[in-house]
């Protein structure tokens, strides 16, 4: 997960926040709720929350996908 380190606006650290607010969120909190209980009050903030995506699951079916390839073209190969 690449969650940014600080608010790319006010520079306050928010990484270290994100693994509890995505655990209480999915135990089904009320986001804003919880982002209230974990201080992050400034909209800036709750920004870099939010609009994180998990980037990892995305990138992955590419590299699977090229190394199954890779593995065709060297059987072929031989």
């Amino acid at each position: 997960m690449l969650v940014p380190v600080r608010c790319f606006t006010c520079g306050n650290l928010v990484a270290h926040k994100y693994g509890e607010y995505t655990n209480r969120v999915r135990g089904g909190e009320d986001p804003a709720m919880v982002m209230d209980s974990l201080n992050i009050r400034r909209y800036c903030c709750r920004r870099m929350l939010i609009s994180s995506v998990e980037t990892i699951y995305q990138v992955i079916p590419y590299y699977e996908a090229l190394r199954r390839r890779m593995s065709e073209i060297q059987s072929e190969v031989e």
